[in-house]
């Protein structure tokens, strides 16, 4: 049963629904369509066939031409049949009688709407009428070969078995043969002849395998297998007769030559400068290496400067580019505006297919996942499919501006990622503000935790490191290093600790020092590892951080798909909580490595829905900037 049928503009007006205009209450339980916008319309989804909220699964399409959207709502267990085949009945009658103007539609569609209803479920029973009928029909044949494929294997009763083995008896008594066809035709010719056990020996002594030493078959076929004692003592006597001729030579063996000490290099016959060459920073009593303190000034962060557009290079890149089309035009001005005008004004699905394939393989040489790509170009293709192309513009660059407008939606965060505003939030309520880092291993999560210190300290923020990276050898001293050279202090509880009552202990000290930020290091980990995943889920679930930081190289490709989804697949399957916790916000590292290849933001951003609030460009504690979203879609598309 279809539960309502919805007709809206893109700018969110309803015009039109199946409850209101028949004067039925609406029995949605939740917000389906709210969720569909939300998670699927405004991320780029719209190519997927259906979508699921809850107990309802929903099915939309467009009229891209009037920016009308028609989404149908029924129950997931139901599979409807008919729903794709009522809402093109609905979108075909509903176009000619649409107005901009008009605002209801509540008194002219509802009776066309019943017609168009009893028509399709109609048209449903028959489908399902046909597939029932043809079920049996497409399962007989299949047993029926079944039968005749056993009966030619010799495994289906006695007289194949018989047949088989009846005709083939005399010529495969001598051939060792593991198919079991051939088993079966051995087992009938010796119960016929009778002599079951002259036969199986002739056929076991056949396939037992000979040792070979030195060359020479070693043992008795009969025996079955080798002697391990006398093999053994073969090896041992070798081996002492090593040992004692070593024994008798030691007493005369000469000294070994001293080793050549390596000595410096000299460039250009230049003399050696004697000088230190150990760069190692002393230890105090503790056996802690003794750093100089970086709070003094390395100079303001990034993440409080504004970021041009582009760089110069990019802007010389554009000139030539801007150039070559100008070229084109001139060449071939004429022919283009003629196929404008002549050309079909409809955009098909047909028409979109060269322009996106070029715009996939440029978005996948970026280092965007293939699934990303292509996922993008087809809602793309969905937004633009039926739209009226206006004169003098080209498919290319009508696709391009859908692409960008779609990258820049899915890239600008949907919420506020201000990190101080909500610092000071918490402060007002007395706690400190928690953050959590995690990600797999070897992608920087400590370094970056240290830089998000150093932003914070010069805003005048109080700031504490909590060690709970209890696993890694070295991940304690490298946080407090980092710690002693921001002079801030450190949580720690040392190695083979439970992580999640680290940072209960550490939040709680935070708490009690009236600390303003808690900034939580956690163990690296892969997707897959069920045991630490389960130790991060405890983690979250016990403290409840304000913001759970994913730090993801910009390096990865396609991993970064399997990353996303499995950490949060994870978070929500390991939770203790009926309302899971996932990933709220992206720290993507080593940005300044990749040059142009700056897909992973994207696929990072489409496969969670977090934004990404930092990039990490360096190896200083400066090296720390926002996402500039202009400049990523501007260099993905270039």
């Amino acid at each position: 049963m279809l539960e309502e049928l919805l007709i809206f503009t893109r700018g969110g007006l309803i015009l039109w629904s199946s409850c209101r205009a028949l004067g039925v209450a609406s029995a949605l339980k939740g917000s389906p369509i709210d969720a569909l916008i939300r998670s699927c319309l405004l991320e780029e989804r719209s190519a997927d066939a259906s979508f699921s909220q809850d107990t309802y699964a929903l099915k939309w399409t467009f009229n891209n031409d009037l920016g009308l959207v028609f989404v149908a709502i029924y129950q997931r267990m139901l599979h409807l049949l008919y729903v794709e085949d009522l809402l093109a009945a609905v979108r075909k009658e509903f176009s000619q009688i649409y107005d901009p103007k008009r605002v209801s539609y509540d008194d002219g569609f509802t009776d066309v709407f019943r017609q168009l209803h009893l028509e399709a479920e109609a048209r449903g029973e028959a489908m399902k009428k046909t597939r029932q009928s043809t079920l049996p029909s497409s399962r007989a044949p299949a047993s029926g070969g079944g039968k005749k494929l056993s009966a030619l294997g010799g495994r289906a009763g006695p007289q194949g078995a018989g047949g088989g083995g009846g005709k083939k008896g005399g010529a495969e008594s001598g051939k060792d043969d593991s198919d079991s066809s051939d088993s079966g035709k051995d087992h009938n010719k010796l119960t016929n002849k009778g002599q079951p056990q002259n036969g199986l020996n002739k056929d076991s002594s056949n396939a037992r395998a000979l040792v070979v030493d030195n060359g020479k078959e070693n043992g008795d076929p009969n025996d079955g297998a080798f002697d391990v004692n006398t093999l053994r003592k073969k090896i041992g006597g070798k081996k002492n007769g090593k040992k004692n001729d070593a024994g008798k030579k030691a007493p005369t063996a000469k000294a070994e030559p001293k080793k050549n000490v390596k000595k410096d290099r000299v460039w250009d016959d230049q003399p050696c400068k004697a000088g230190k060459l150990d760069f190692t920073d002393l230890a105090d009593d503790r056996g802690e290496e003794m750093v100089e303190q970086a709070i003094a000034h390395q100079g303001d962060s990034m993440m409080d400067k504004d970021e041009a557009l582009s760089s110069d290079s990019e802007d010389e890149d554009d000139e030539g580019e801007e150039n070559a089309e100008a070229g084109q035009k001139k060449k071939g001005w004429f022919t283009s505006m003629f196929k404008s005008i002549a050309g079909n004004n409809v955009l098909e699905k047909a028409d979109l297919q060269p322009a996106l394939k070029a715009l996939k393989d440029r978005l996948m040489t970026k280092n965007v996942a293939e699934e990303i790509a292509e996922k993008l170009c087809e809602s793309v293709a969905a937004s633009l499919e039926g739209k009226k192309l206006g004169s003098f513009t080209r498919i290319s660059s009508t696709v391009q501006t859908a692409m960008e407008e779609a990258l820049t939606r899915i890239l600008t965060p949907r919420r506020s990622i201000d990190i101080l505003r909500d610092v000071q939030a918490a402060k007002e309520r007395g706690k400190p503000y928690v953050v959590v880092f995690v990600g797999v291993n070897g992608v920087g999560k400590s370094t970056n935790l240290a830089k998000v210190a150093y932003w914070l300290l010069q805003h005048n923020l109080s700031v504490m490191m909590a060690a709970c990276d209890t696993f890694r050898s070295g991940a304690v001293e490298q946080l407090r290093t980092h710690a002693r050279r921001l002079q801030i202090p450190i949580f720690e509880k040392g190695y083979e600790k439970d992580p999640a009552v680290v940072a209960k202990e550490a939040i709680q000290e935070a708490t009690r020092n009236k600390s303003d930020v808690v900034l939580v290091d956690t163990a690296g980990r892969m997707q897959d590892n069920e045991p630490l995943m389960r130790a991060l889920s405890k983690l979250i679930n016990l403290n409840k951080p304000d913001l759970v930081l994913f730090v993801g190289e910009a390096l990865v490709g396609n991993d970064a798909v399997d990353q996303l989804n499995k950490f949060n697949q994870k978070l929500a399957d390991l939770s203790t909580v009926p309302t899971a916790r996932l990933i709220d916000g992206i720290l993507l590292t080593k940005f300044d490595t990749i040059d142009d290849k700056v897909g992973a933001a994207l696929s990072m951003v489409y496969i969670s829905g977090s934004p990404v609030m930092f990039v990490g460009c360096g190896q200083s504690y400066t090296d720390l900037k926002k996402l500039n979203v202009k400049s990523i879609v501007k260099t993905l598309l270039k």
